[in-house]
């Protein structure tokens, strides 16, 4: 689903990287997203280095091939969205995830995994002043989900995104949302603004579909969300 809604939102050509084992299953999920098999981090450093933006996270899995799998595209993909299980493989030591964000990087945790990766801020502050904090601690953009979303940037910049709709809390969502923000990187947004817009996007489908949405509804909808800009130009 991350892979499909990259596609919808424009990114020319989107890859999903499959362990081989996977390969059959998921080329044919998605005739449209090309699939390229890796199988260990050595093969993954090689296809991330082509990558606009390398997505990694969803239906990862928690272990330690996904924490090096993870770091390696740090190290090479041009940007990168770490989300899901990409954050929580370093609940135990998210000094590690901070000091290896070089490049442009959205983060996009719900509360749970935002504890998990910066313990304490939500504890001791609002989720403004907690995401503010996080960006400038990981170097990296926040994207704290939930009913209010809230964007951070390390430079100081934060946005409140109240449009959004209750029918988007259904399982895959934000696996949806992060697709969004990544294809929108890959086609050279910044990563601020790219979480800012997905996030507004994600909000408009999930209002636009309404009640009985389910994941796999949202990238089909977004074509017809992203013809009403250029609809709506001068």
């Amino acid at each position: 689903m991350s892979a499909r809604a990259g596609l919808r939102c424009g990114a020319g050509l989107v890859t999903l990287f499959s362990p081989p084992g996977a390969l059959l299953v998921n080329a044919i999920a998605s005739t449209a997203v090309m699939v390229k098999p890796f199988a260990d981090a050595e093969a993954l450093q090689s296809l991330a280095s082509s990558c606009d933006c390398c997505l990694i996270g969803p239906a990862a899995g928690v272990n330690d091939a996904t924490r090096e799998n993870v770091l390696t595209v740090l190290e090479t993909a041009a940007s990168a969205v770490l989300d899901a299980d990409a954050l929580t493989v370093f609940q135990d030591s998210p000094d590690v995830l901070y000091d290896s964000i070089q490049g442009p990087v959205v983060l996009t945790p719900h509360p749970g995994e935002f504890k998990r990766v910066f313990p304490g801020l939500l504890e001791h502050h609002g989720r403004e002043t907690a995401a503010s904090e996080a960006a400038t601690k990981s170097g990296s953009v926040i994207l704290l989900k939930g009913a209010q979303t809230v964007i951070a940037s390390p430079d100081g910049r934060l946005v409140r995104n109240d449009h959004a709709s209750p029918f988007l809390a259904t399982a895959g969502s934000g696996d949806v949302l992060a697709g969004v923000i990544g294809g929108l990187m890959a086609q050279g947004m910044a990563p601020f603004d790219a979480a800012c817009a997905a996030s507004w996007i994600h909000g408009e489908t999930g209002r636009r579909l309404g009640p009985g949405l389910i994941a796999e509804d949202l990238p089909e909808s977004l074509p017809g969300i992203l013809k009403t800009f250029y609809e709506e130009r001068p």
